[in-house]
């Protein structure tokens, strides 16, 4: 077996490196890959683990009903597995999956009843739709008129929105700073689109000066 404790599984060698106990089961503790949130708590038995692998959704074992359940299989609000992680023990799984709705029955974000917001989403989420507004013919989207520019005119918008950030930094009010700073935030991310450059290669450069 390859794997080390704690380490990813991978399918080949997932059922040799668990540790079920008398039950066949093992805690399965379900984490956003984006916010890092944890959102439930499941088990799981070696038919469900093979199950999440195969099908790309998380599945558990239902100790009430005696039989698999795949999450959301039936609300839609489905878990869609991205990692699987075991404990230094080998008796605990750390699932990190992407959720489709909310995971609690109750309705709730998570079943502590915790808001898996993250604020940043936005930012990725701002990202996808300026790319999908290069592949555009649209005149009236002014997206679309930056990148039909070019990165030079995009480079220039973006010094015009850094000095107004600056100004009403120094002398300007909150609400007129957060404003300035989300046009900022915008232009840098058409000019990074016009690149080729993504938001998660800016944010390695930051992890690895953090030192992380």
């Amino acid at each position: 077996m390859s794997t080390s404790f704690p380490g990813i599984l991978e399918p080949a060698d997932t059922l040799d490196a668990l540790t079920f106990d008398e039950q066949g089961l093992i805690p399965a503790i379900i984490q956003d890959e984006e916010t890092n949130r944890v959102l439930m708590l499941g088990y799981m038995n070696a038919a469900s683990v093979q199950r999440t692998f195969e099908t790309g959704r998380v599945t558990f074992f239902s100790r009430s009903r005696q039989q698999l359940w795949e999450k959301g299989e039936t609300s839609g609000n489905t878990l869609n597995f991205r990692e699987m992680r075991i404990d230094c023990d080998g008796d605990a799984l750390l699932i990190k999956a992407a959720p489709k709705g909310p995971t609690c029955h109750t309705g709730a974000d998570t079943c502590w009843d915790e808001s898996n917001e993250d604020p940043a989403a936005f930012l990725r989420l701002l990202e996808q739709v300026i790319a999908t507004r290069e592949t555009e013919d649209d005149d009236a989207s002014y997206t679309v008129k930056l990148l039909n520019a070019g990165a030079k005119k995009i480079s220039q918008k973006v010094g015009e929105e850094g000095v107004e950030t600056a100004l009403e930094g120094a002398a300007g009010t909150e609400e007129k700073l957060a404003e300035e700073t989300a046009d900022l935030f915008y232009h840098v991310l058409v000019l990074l689109r016009s690149r080729g450059i993504s938001l998660k290669h800016v944010t390695d450069v930051l992890r690895t000066r953090h030192g992380g």
